[in-house]
């Protein structure tokens, strides 16, 4: 067996033990994007898994390791590792910008750091960081790259930290972690609860996390119709991809709108059954997009109409720069 296969199936054992949506979205994916895309994933759960994993002590040792693993990345010298060898041959081959890279790692060093979020602001720019860069990143692994498609990519990964947020509250509660902005929490009723992180989830922070929940599955649903906007500008067997990855992403939402938002629910999940019925969802609206595009004639709205009249600015912000 080659290095290279290898590493490929190393990658896909990753994703499909971590994530099974995105496994399932891989699956739909070309080959040559799909095998990228696992890379990709295997790479970023790797980095993730070096902060949450560790010590709180090592936190800022591994930060500089990844760091430095970036460094090499984008060099000529040697890498023995088979993961970090194939970021730098995807990195190369699909002209990915290292200033994804770098920001990416800036999210790992606000988990590091055990960063506090004030403002639904201050939480936009840690899941830009650590979610919209990898839509970024898989954006180019797609071969787009505009400015306008590099937008809505970057809101689609937002949209999907938002509802991790949501979802692991109490998870992220045990970690000594919490995400939920400080003056959200406060407008509904509860004081700063940080002196218990780590410790049983305070009753009397309930209600205000349930309320705090709901607000940020609503905001995400804005990113992910910014995302969806997006989708038109990838290959046919990409847009069916990512549209089926953020029909399972956003069903998350759902359910646990379903729980009523409670922290103390089961995690929620979505079944097997469920996706596949997803997928041929994301498949029919797929087909029918392509039936009304021959149907009808194609509207071309050059690039500074759209800056003008559609910027950034009217769409959900970003706190953080696109690179």
């Amino acid at each position: 067996m080659s290095e290279r296969t290898a590493t490929a199936r190393l990658a896909r054992a990753v994703i499909r033990r971590h994530s099974r949506s995105f496994a399932l979205a891989s699956w739909l994916l070309p080959r040559s994007v799909a095998a990228d895309a696992e890379v990709l994933y295997a790479y970023c759960r790797r980095a993730d898994d070096a902060i949450d994993l560790c010590a709180p002590e090592e936190r800022l040792g591994h930060l500089a390791m990844l760091r430095a693993q970036v460094d090499a990345m984008y060099s000529a010298g040697p890498i023995a590792d088979p993961v970090l060898a194939a970021m730098r041959d995807l990195v190369s081959r699909r002209s990915v910008p290292r200033a994804c890279l770098d920001e990416f790692l800036a999210g790992m060093q606000m988990d590091a750091s055990a960063a506090a979020y004030e403002t639904f602001g201050d939480l936009l720019v840690y899941c830009h960081r650590v979610a919209g860069t990898v839509g970024l990143m898989m954006s180019h692994v797609m071969g787009v790259r505009s400015r306008r498609a590099l937008v809505h990519a970057a809101h689609l990964g937002i949209a999907m930290q938002l509802t991790n947020v949501a979802r692991d509250v109490c998870e992220d509660w045990g970690r000594g972690r919490l995400y939920l902005p400080l003056d959200m929490l406060r407008r509904a009723g509860a004081d700063d609860p940080r002196a218990s992180l780590g410790q049983a989830f305070p009753a009397d922070a309930v209600a205000a996390t349930r309320t705090v929940t709901r607000e940020l599955l609503a905001r995400a649903e804005d990113y992910y119709r910014s995302g969806d906007a997006g989708i038109a500008h990838l290959p046919a067997r990409c847009a069916l991809a990512v549209r089926a990855a953020r029909l399972i992403y956003s069903r998350i939402g759902a359910r646990i709108r379903a729980d009523g938002c409670h922290p103390l629910a089961t995690r929620a999940v979505v079944s097997t059954r469920r996706k596949l019925a997803l997928v041929a969802r994301a498949a029919l609206e797929a087909g029918l997009r392509a039936l009304a595009s021959m149907l009808r004639p194609r509207l071309r709205i050059p690039d500074e109409a759209w800056a003008s009249s559609t910027s950034e600015a009217t769409l959900p912000g970003l706190e953080a720069p696109l690179p």
